[in-house]
């Protein structure tokens, strides 16, 4: 039997605070009370429990990458909010050994950047990736944090890698549109995701990752928060994190045209998450993720869906990935679940009649 892994981080998008974080399979720290039997230690050992999937676990980020590619396009001028480019279903340029392909075999023809995520269109991403470059196409994908420590404070975050020139022995074109849909040498965590998510949704504002709210002194004054990171990076040796500013400026108007291509997604009838959002109550903007394994790691298809919600003013941020998961559309569902709660559409008012009624038998004796 396939074990089934994964992880969910939900994140406020203008503070950078945790709301939510789980990684699956667990244990219950209970357990450890009286001690585990040689049984209890293996079981737990196969089902691989000891790993927090959401800071230490290392994932493609497949298609939920291409919002780094489209505003990577966009702001170097590489592409424009209205220019096509036409899928095939096939992408072929000189110096590549073989053609690439889209997920849809036939192609969808011509899309501008916002059909094209709503399409989450491989080719169209393979040429943006081509014309940006490796070496902005790493910076912008540095910018959001990916690839970099959060300074969460947790022991054993671990820091991902991104895509560059010098993640391959000899770098080629075939590198370069695997880097641009989310694959390759391509590796984050959740938490990292949940940043980079979260930053696209506040318009490019940096955020300081944390689960610690507050810290109350016994004098009733609070610390502050580079008293907190001070510290925090001390105990954790962290000496270069996401919270690093490399200067890189993105327009608000590339923003916005990128949020609505995820708008798109799960609020457009061709949207690759239309099904799972369309009667929500509460505009989200999301983006569907399939990324493809090794023997090694399954040999399946991981599950990503990431999304910000509402649209309009955006406040909370939820990644999840889902290890063998087989499609990101099947994840969408967790995401909804997490903004369900989180938003409260999921509650049921119960109204409780508290008029007497004077006729009632019951009343009368």
């Amino acid at each position: 039997m396939m074990l089934i892994g994964g992880a969910c981080v939900a994140m406020d998008v203008n503070t950078g605070e945790i709301l939510a974080m789980a990684s699956n399979p667990d244990y219950s720290p209970g357990s450890l009370y009286n001690g585990l039997t040689t049984d209890e230690v293996n079981d737990y050992n196969n089902r691989n429990v000891w790993v927090n999937k959401s800071i230490q676990g290392t994932y493609s980020p497949g298609s939920t990458f291409k919002m780094v590619t489209a505003l990577a396009g966009l702001q170097t001028g590489s592409i424009t909010p209205t220019e096509r480019i036409y899928d095939s279903g096939s992408y072929y340029v000189d110096g590549m050994d073989e053609a690439k392909h889209c997920w849809l075999a036939y192609g969808h023809g011509s899309l501008n950047v916002m059909g094209a995520l709503e399409k989450s269109c491989n080719v169209f991403f393979y040429e943006t990736g081509r014309r940006v470059g490796i070496d902005s196409l790493s910076q912008f994908a540095y910018h959001f944090g990916l690839g970099k420590k959060t300074g969460v404070e947790i022991y054993g975050e671990a820091k991902g890698q991104v895509a560059t020139r010098d993640s391959e022995t000899r770098w080629s074109i075939g590198h370069l549109t695997n880097a641009a849909i989310g694959q390759g040498k391509n590796n984050f965590t959740p938490i990292q995701m949940a940043k980079y998510i979260a930053m696209v949704a506040n318009g490019g504002n940096n955020l300081d990752v944390t689960i610690v709210k507050d810290i109350l002194n016994s004098d009733g004054t609070n610390e502050t928060r580079e008293e907190i990171e001070n510290f925090v990076n001390k105990e954790l040796n962290l000496t270069e994190t996401s919270s690093s500013n490399d200067n890189l400026e993105i327009s608000p108007e590339n923003f916005s045209i990128v949020k609505e291509g995820m708008r798109s997604v799960t609020g457009d009838e061709g949207g690759t998450a239309y099904s799972v959002f369309q009667n929500f109550g509460v505009s989200v903007g999301g983006k569907t993720g399939s990324v493809e394994t090794t023997r090694e790691e399954g040999g399946d298809v991981h599950a990503w869906f990431v999304g910000f919600a509402p649209y309009e003013n955006p406040q909370i941020a939820v990644v999840v990935v889902v290890e063998n998961g087989g499609h990101g559309f099947y994840t969408a569902d967790v995401v909804k679940a997490v903004m369900q709660e989180y938003f409260g559409t999921n509650r049921t008012e119960i109204h409780e009649d508290m008029s007497i009624d004077t006729e009632n038998e019951y009343f009368n004796n």
